[in-house]
């Protein structure tokens, strides 16, 4: 078996235990047995780390079935090969060729050497961030609801962030606490750190680490690093002066709020659809350009070894350099004075031509099931699904059958990728020695 569908099976084998166990009575709150497609559909939103719920998660499922979304939520966000590598470290068991491969794969990473150790930190990163989300949200909820439902708000609504699910334990989301400091800020802190990847934290944490000791040499950051923080930091801050400029004379989104207010709204906002699903506003009362670039921000989505979705930050900058480039007049593809070798670019636009195809395709899918829907509330989930991002417009529970499943496949195909999961399908690709001859053709 290779390497992208044993990935491609481990969640759906994940997906598959979910369901079975979101489906007993101790995971509903009224002690009944579960409907098949709500426990599919919340068991592939919470593997996908989407939090696209089609019931109320507060009040639908007991304590055991909040739990079991935690959970399935901690293990998409790890991905499939990083939790089953970390159980195969605690039993002591060392890795075969194959995993070590897989692993090299799952993580993006070069080599194959070190592949435990990069385990045990990505681990550690994530306990670490999570621990701390949970420390800070304690004193917005405990006040509130005491400390045992306090602290596991705090707990299921720590994972859900890092992990950037979007899985809310609130029946309006966090629109109750849109004027709370505290609980947006720290909700955002660990959606942006779960997002942009573990490289780029450990990066961080080399170069404060030199700075601290006053070394000499100190850490080089990597290209990877340079792309996905400034292209994060770019789209925040577009993302918060459009919604802040768009929906400031929206009464029933901004325009009743406080000036404070609207701009942690506003903040809060161009940070969650980078694919976490929270949400401090009433998102089908945004106007049609706020859904628009709400659409927008979700398809670009995080960036690389994070545990968001969507097309990626680096995607992003790698098109739009090749489109600098073009116009230019340049034939060399550049990056902070680094090359692009070809095979990237490749990449780059196999992964949109892929991920547009099958937005384009679920969302003529589920406007032929659901005729009554308008475009841009389906367009809307579609892309929160296949970005997994969790955002709704409130139409999730209220769609048909077959719209669920649709919206369950592309949930999954946008967790596990387009390029993966056709290398699962097609087999892995084989390089070729056969050259054909060059000849231009009119474009553009």
């Amino acid at each position: 078996m290779t390497v992208a569908r044993t990935i491609c099976l481990g969640f759906l084998a994940v997906i598959a235990v979910g369901t079975i166990l979101l489906m007993m009575p101790f995971s509903t709150s009224d002690g009944t047995w579960n409907n098949l497609i709500v426990a599919l559909f919340t068991s592939t939103s919470a593997v996908c780390v989407t939090g696209l719920s089609v019931v109320d998660p507060g009040t639908y499922f007991s304590f055991w079935g909040q739990l079991f979304i935690a959970l399935l939520a901690q293990i998409g966000g790890l991905g499939y090969m990083t939790t089953t590598t970390f159980l195969i470290l605690l039993i002591g068991r060392k890795f075969d060729m194959q995993q070590k491969i897989a692993i090299q794969q799952a993580l993006d990473r070069p080599g194959m050497s070190g592949s435990s150790q990069v385990i045990r930190s990505i681990i550690a990163t994530t306990l670490i961030f999570e621990i701390t989300g949970v420390f800070l949200l304690l004193p917005a909820f405990v006040p509130e609801y005491g400390w045992s439902q306090g602290l596991w708000l705090a707990i299921f609504h720590s994972i859900n962030a890092w992990n950037n699910a979007g899985f809310s334990l609130f029946k309006d989301n966090l629109i109750g606490y849109q004027s709370s400091f505290l609980v947006v800020f720290t909700i955002s802190m660990l959606i942006i750190f779960g997002g942009i990847g573990y490289q780029v934290i450990l990066e961080m944490y080399l170069w404060l680490r030199d700075r601290i000791h006053k070394k000499t040499q100190t850490q080089v950051f990597t290209l990877d690093f340079k792309v996905a923080t400034s292209t994060t930091i770019i789209l925040l801050v577009i993302g918060i002066i459009a919604f802040f400029c768009i929906e400031i004379r929206n009464p029933e989104t901004f325009g009743s709020l406080n000036l404070r207010d609207q701009i942690l709204v506003a903040w809060f906002q161009s940070v969650t659809p980078r694919t976490a699903g929270f949400n401090t506003i009433d998102i089908s009362k945004m106007t049609t350009a706020g859904l628009f670039i709400t659409i927008a921000l979700m398809f670009i989505g995080a960036s690389p070894g994070g545990t968001g979705g969507g097309m990626k930050t680096t995607t992003l900058r790698v098109l739009t350099s090749c489109t600098k480039t073009i116009l230019r007049g340049k034939e060399e593809v550049l990056l902070y004075d680094r090359k692009i070798a070809i095979t990237l670019i490749l990449k780059a636009v196999g992964v949109l031509v892929g991920s547009v195809a099958t937005v384009i395709f679920a969302t003529i899918l589920i406007s032929l099931t659901d005729p009554t829907l308008d475009f841009i509330q389906i367009l809307f989930e579609v892309v929160s699904a296949f970005a997994t991002v969790g955002l709704s417009t409130g139409i999730t529970g209220t769609i048909s059958t077959a719209a669920k499943l649709i919206l369950i496949v592309t949930m999954y195909v946008g967790r596990v990728g387009v390029l993966l999961l056709m290398s699962a399908v097609l087999g892995d690709p084989r390089p070729t020695r056969i050259h054909y001859p060059e000849e231009n053709l009119l474009v553009g």
